[in-house]
């Protein structure tokens, strides 16, 4: 009986000690790591703290972005060229 409590015990802690990232510490990886400067102090805790789905998610979102702003930045310079 006494290890079951114990491993009850264990098991509530290691649920309580994982905390949950933010939103800007989510963005701050997932921009840091597609541009390859992320740290491994960094990069250990998104594997403790992040949930792989956000990261997918959130890597897919910034492609997105990154590809429309890169498109929207050639289309100006165009513009201006009088091209």
């Amino acid at each position: 009986m006494d290890s079951i409590r114990l491993i009850e015990i264990m098991m509530t802690e290691k649920t309580e000690d994982k905390k949950k990232m933010s939103l800007f510490t989510l963005m701050g990886s997932i921009i840091a790591a597609s541009f390859g400067v992320q740290t491994s102090k960094n990069r250990e805790r998104d594997f403790e703290q992040g949930q792989f789905h956000h990261f997918v998610i959130g890597g897919i979102v910034f492609a997105v972005v990154f590809v429309l702003v890169l498109v929207g930045l050639v289309k100006v310079v165009m513009h201006f060229a009088g091209v």
